[in-house]
């Protein structure tokens, strides 16, 4: 009953606030317009994420004080916050990568004192400094990929929901504490909410305002999970986006461009240039994160051995996104 309720709470809430978003964003007319960079030909209101975060957080200080975790989670709500202020300021205004970047170093640091148990990610496998370091570049990568992957007309929104979902999932299969499923399915919920709005042709777009602090938390949760041992679960569930973001990075690092830049590149834009519109490929997205969300739920069980399968399908999908479609007659 209380995933449900954090589920369709949240998805209730979202929606509600994120239409509530939109008639103030198009009042003041803080609008996304269209160049040479975008996927979108007409100006669009950007700051929908108000409408995820003004339900996520809530959500979560609310299942935080149910389950007795009000201690584990005020960093990630703290963190959150302050990733919402400075986002937004730079959706306003604009800002240099350096104030961005560095308080996403301070909200990562101070999160990962949230981290479930003896909070080692890699289950002593490292030293306890090496050990920090390496999950805190992988989360502040998490963080700035979700980001960047929010470049069409509901992916992130899709994604978000897939994360959250499968993690749910994977907590009740795994048997690891049933705050993190109940924080995943208000993430879940609170980004479907988001993507009534978002679906192609999007009413409004969640700008970096949702999608940074988003990438935050759920960053944070794929963390506690492989932190829990169940790392193959951990990296299959958001493997579409890992996927795309980091090979998308290194392709532009070797052909020294500006990796913080805006651009056109990812393969989910490509596929957009070659043809298919963006429900298109996000339905080919979602097809490909079902399977391996059922891939996660079965690695609780076979641990690494399932990572290949997903790793393939992974690849069939990006090749699938790179072909260009043909013009019908």
């Amino acid at each position: 009953m209380s995933s449900l309720l954090a589920l369709l709470g949240t998805f209730a809430l979202s929606c509600l606030l994120t239409g509530r978003v939109l008639a103030y964003l198009r009042y003041k007319a803080i609008l996304d317009h269209p160049n040479d960079r975008s996927s979108h030909s007409i100006p669009t209101p950007r700051g929908g994420g108000w409408g995820v975060m003004l339900t996520l957080l809530p959500a979560w200080t609310l299942i935080a004080v149910a389950t007795g975790g009000v201690a584990q989670a005020l960093p990630i709500l703290a963190g959150a916050a302050a990733l919402m202020a400075i986002s937004w300021i730079d959706d306003r205004r604009g800002l240099g990568p350096t104030p961005r970047f560095l308080t996403q170093i301070a909200a990562v640091a101070a999160g990962l004192s949230a981290l479930p148990g003896d909070g080692l990610v890699f289950q002593g496998l490292l030293p306890l400094w090496a050990d920090r370091v390496l999950a805190a570049v992988g989360w502040l990568w998490f963080v700035n990929l979700f980001n960047f992957m929010d470049g069409i007309d509901g992916l992130a929104g899709s994604e978000a929901t897939t994360v959250g979902t499968g993690l749910a999932l994977v907590v009740a299969v795994g048997g690891l504490d049933p705050a993190l499923g109940l924080y995943g399915l208000a993430a879940a919920g609170a980004a479907l909410g988001f993507l009534v709005w978002n679906w192609h042709p999007a009413k409004l777009f969640m700008g970096d305002v949702g999608s940074v602090p988003l990438g935050f938390t759920l960053g944070w949760l794929l963390l506690a999970v492989a932190a829990a041992g169940l790392w193959p679960a951990a990296l299959l569930v958001p493997a579409y986006f890992l996927a795309d973001a980091t090979f998308t990075l290194l392709r532009r690092l070797v052909e020294g461009k500006k990796v913080w830049q805006a651009h056109r590149e990812h393969f989910y834009q490509k596929a957009t240039q070659r043809g298919r519109n963006h429900a298109q490929v996000v339905r080919l997205v979602l097809v490909l994160n079902a399977a391996l969300v059922a891939l996660a739920v079965v690695s609780v069980q076979t641990g690494w051995t399932v990572l290949p399968a997903g790793v393939a399908a992974v690849v069939l999908l990006l090749a699938l996104l790179a072909r260009p479609v043909k013009a019908t007659a």
